[in-house]
């Protein structure tokens, strides 16, 4: 979807303002404020309820932008960037002394990303500075990936939601630390390790020495509606059984249902893993909003080309249902 200039000029003047726009990315939406402006960033952490600890990710329009936020740019990192940005590609690297702490979490590096999508990049060009964005919705909740689901999860708490369409890719960025001597992969996403090791050579898992980053709690990326991952020969049984003892489920699955009954929402993704990434989310709060007892979903394939979205599910089921206070926020602009 192409931008429309008035509105994005909007958007900047907000930023530039101190105030929350909401704006689309190829990954999910971001939930942006000006990364200069420790007020604005406050912001960011009141309207989610996300802890202060947590970084952000700064977006960029490209490898000159990110120099001022950084205290060198790796060999590795500038490969990287030169091969995947604009792209769903996150780097975390060392941070300049100028960048505020409320961006990092008090860590002594930031994470920066060039987004693809004409409406983010239309928004860089226009606000001439970084912006400062996690995902659009309430902390540990299901990312947003449509513009209506940043209505429903934030409401007036942003003031403008820059509509971009759907997230062409649908599940966050791959976040790479280039730190030290080595490149540690922080969080699977849309560009896997053998596309990155094809560029840099050895790309190493992250450990108790890695620096902090969005998405890594246990639990994360949740529905209200408890969840719980079934292996697939396990799943018809299941359903079955929880039928039968008077449940009303909700299914994910990668197959077609096999028997209709009233207490079944069942939704199909199908085994392609880029068009299941780009479907989760948006199935995952439909799903949500079908009253269920339990939301189920059938385990994903192994392999590399599924390891975002087995990343994304596990982090899903990690918890139980979400406490009442945390309800939906509806818009009352």
């Amino acid at each position: 979807m192409l931008p429309d200039p008035a509105r994005i000029e909007e958007a900047a003047a907000l930023l530039r303002a101190g105030e929350l726009v909401a704006f689309p990315t190829e990954t999910v939406y971001g939930l942006g404020a000006d990364a200069s402006n420790p007020w604005a960033v406050a912001k960011i952490f009141a309207a989610k309820g996300r802890p202060a600890s947590h970084p952000l990710i700064v977006h960029v329009s490209g490898i000159e932008a990110a120099r001022p936020w950084i205290a060198g740019f790796p060999d590795a990192a500038k490969r990287l960037a030169e091969a995947f940005w604009p792209g769903p590609l996150t780097l975390v690297l060392p941070k300049a002394a100028t960048v505020s702490p409320a961006v990092t979490g008090g860590q002594d590096s930031i994470a920066l990303r060039a987004p693809a999508h004409p409406v983010a990049r239309a928004l860089l060009a226009a606000f001439g500075g970084g912006i400062a964005a996690p995902s659009a919705n309430r902390y540990g909740r299901i990312s947003p990936t449509r513009a209506a689901d940043v209505h429903e999860e934030l409401g007036d708490r942003v003031a403008l939601v820059l509509d971009g369409g759907d997230c062409e890719v649908g599940l966050e960025s791959t976040i790479v630390a280039c730190l030290g001597d080595r490149v540690t992969l922080l969080r699977p996403g849309a560009v896997s390790r053998s596309q990155l090791q094809d560029v840099i050579g050895e790309v190493v898992d992250t450990d108790a020495a890695s620096p902090r980053v969005p998405g890594r709690d246990r639990s994360h990326y949740a529905p209200g509606t408890p969840l719980s991952i079934i292996a697939a020969g396990m799943l018809q049984a299941e359903v079955g059984n929880a039928l039968a003892a008077g449940e009303t489920l909700a299914v994910l699955a990668c197959s077609a249902a096999p028997f209709a009954s009233p207490r079944l929402t069942w939704r199909c993704l199908g085994n392609r893993p880029i068009e299941y990434g780009r479907a989760l989310y948006a199935a995952l709060r439909d799903l949500d909003r079908a009253s269920a007892t339990r939301i189920l979903v059938e385990s994903v394939p192994g392999g590399e080309a599924w390891s975002a979205i087995a990343d994304r599910l596990a982090h899903a089921a990690a918890r139980g249902a979400w406490p009442a206070a945390a309800g939906v926020v509806t818009d009352s602009t």
